[in-house]
């Protein structure tokens, strides 16, 4: 048996059976904003009447989903608010329904809302300026997610890299490498990618030269209707040419579309990722990136902010 706090009464404990079957009960939300009347900014919170606290949105992942889709589907269910991740903020950890519990956050542009419908989940939603929601709120760790997201300087653009999905091996491949497709697995990679890409509602799809780096983007462009746009920046090093070279004209590519405040996604090859990463961070660090990988990139003005992981 294990014993927690009751957030329907504080101060009171309750003992509860752990579930064999689950190690940790793992959940995703978000500190959604928008733009408030005096030039701040307002972000959301939500009441919910089992427990009768204020808390940020968020909600269990459902089986094997991801857990940046599953922010932003907690927010559009929980808030009725449609929202664009932009950083990550730091994750929780705490204990809940007698096991480990750990929700990850991120910061979120909200793009719209609709008409939210009082429910027995949640029954309100309040818009407060950050001083207000961090006293409003229940739970001190919402507070700290508060506090990472009133330090974060202003986002200006957010974008997706990725990796080309796995294209088989080069020897078993009788023509020109640039030719090489995707393999079975490569085109699963590519469908899995493709509901990411669509979180950061990118206007603009680019893609390395080879042919398995388009592929990559073709789900995504069929699920967003975007064309392709083919950009020998983002290749990897061809003959007489230096990694290091390429890796800063794939910097070069993003810092540009960052300075005009493009939504962008681009596919690009495992060779330039890491120094293209390295140059936009400004310092070394670990940026190796799998096939099919990819990583969620922040940015105010031409600076690169975060780099988060997919």
């Amino acid at each position: 048996m294990v014993e927690e706090e009751d957030p329907a009464l504080p101060g009171r404990r309750r003992t509860l059976q752990p579930d064999a079957g689950v190690a940790e009960i793992r959940a995703a939300g978000g500190v959604v904003w928008r733009p408030a009347p005096d030039g701040g900014v307002q972000v959301c919170l939500v009441h919910r009447p089992r427990y009768g606290d204020w808390t940020l949105p968020k909600g269990k992942l459902e089986p094997g989903e991801h857990a940046l889709l599953a922010a932003v589907r907690e927010v559009a269910e929980e808030a009725d608010a449609q929202a664009v991740p932009q950083v990550r903020l730091p994750s929780v950890r705490y204990r809940s329904e007698g096991l480990d519990k750990t929700v990850d956050y991120w910061s979120m542009r909200a793009v719209g809302t609709g008409g939210f419908q009082p429910g027995t989940e949640v029954d309100e939603v309040r818009w407060l300026g950050v001083d207000e929601a961090m006293r409003l709120v229940s739970y001190p760790h919402d507070n700290q997610v508060l506090a990472a997201f009133a330090a974060l300087p202003r986002v200006t653009a957010t974008m997706l890299l990725v990796r080309h999905g796995h294209a088989g091996r080069r020897l078993d491949w009788s023509g020109p490498d640039t030719g090489r497709p995707l393999d079975p697995r490569g085109w699963s990679q590519a469908h899995a990618l493709a509901p990411l890409i669509a979180l950061v509602r990118p206007t603009r799809l680019l893609s390395a030269s080879p042919r398995r780096c388009v592929q990559t983007l073709d789900p995504a462009a069929a699920q967003l209707d975007l064309p392709i746009e083919i950009s020998g920046d983002l290749d990897e090093p061809r003959a007489g040419q230096q990694a290091d070279e390429c890796a800063l004209a794939v910097a070069a590519a993003l810092t540009a579309s960052a300075a005009n405040s493009e939504s962008v996604a681009a596919c690009s090859q495992g060779k330039v990722i890491p120094g293209a990463l390295e140059r936009l961070a400004g310092q070394p660090g670990d940026y190796a990136t799998g096939k099919g990988g990819g990583w969620l990139l922040t940015f105010t003005g031409d600076r690169l902010l975060a780099a988060d992981r997919l």
